[in-house]
């Protein structure tokens, strides 16, 4: 009695992406601490979840917590971090999904590098660009004012560079737009790149 041959094939990242409907991407939003990327990140996530879109939220922060925990902040270090998140996201988007990542990323040719691991029109680069005044005056987790005191070395935008994206894809003046505005002017875009299917398409 013949037994049926184990079923073979090789599913890819077109097969993935053709049952969830949606065309992987990693949306890179960069910027400075207090921005607004990780706002942004998490508001973008919560509208493409209830429009049924499978996606995931890299938070820079979070990442440090377990896959980069034994990484400090020297440029070594944070060139590391950054090769490390865009290997995690570009798996996720071999897997089909939409990956959005909200890291400094303080450097641009550590951002190019993780441009180089996608193909051509996966990887979107978000400048969430708020002046270091206004990201002074939010200050969250009070870092800028230890920054300035020297209690936080090497923190970017004041002693160690921030490197503003030179052509991203998408650039949110998020000191002039609210959360909401910047995250319509990304589905905007993410529909007219095909990434996602516009409102009212199945």
């Amino acid at each position: 009695m013949s037994s049926t041959p184990p079923d073979m094939r090789e599913i890819i990242k077109a097969d993935r992406a053709r049952a969830l409907g949606q065309k992987p991407c990693a949306v890179w939003l960069t910027g400075l601490s207090a921005a607004g990327k990780s706002s942004i990140a998490s508001s973008l996530q919560a509208r493409l979840f209830d429009r049924g879109l499978h996606c995931y939220l890299l938070d820079g922060d979070t990442v440090r917590l377990g896959l980069s925990r034994d990484l400090g902040y020297s440029d070594t270090d944070r060139q590391e971090h950054i090769r490390r998140v865009g290997e995690l996201a570009r798996l996720l988007v071999d897997a089909g999904l939409i990956v959005l990542v909200a890291l400094i990323s303080p450097f641009r040719a550590e951002r190019r590098a993780v441009r180089a691991l996608f193909e051509h029109g996966e990887f979107i680069e978000v400048f969430v660009n708020t002046p270091l005044s206004v990201c002074e005056q939010r200050d969250p987790k009070g870092l800028y004012r230890r920054a300035r005191a020297g209690q936080v070395p090497l923190f970017t935008g004041i002693d160690s560079p921030y490197e503003a994206p030179e052509q991203p894809e998408v650039m949110l003046p998020a000191n002039e737009m609210g959360v909401d505005d910047c995250v319509a002017r990304l589905i905007d875009f993410l529909q007219s790149a095909g990434n996602i299917p516009s409102t009212g398409e199945p």
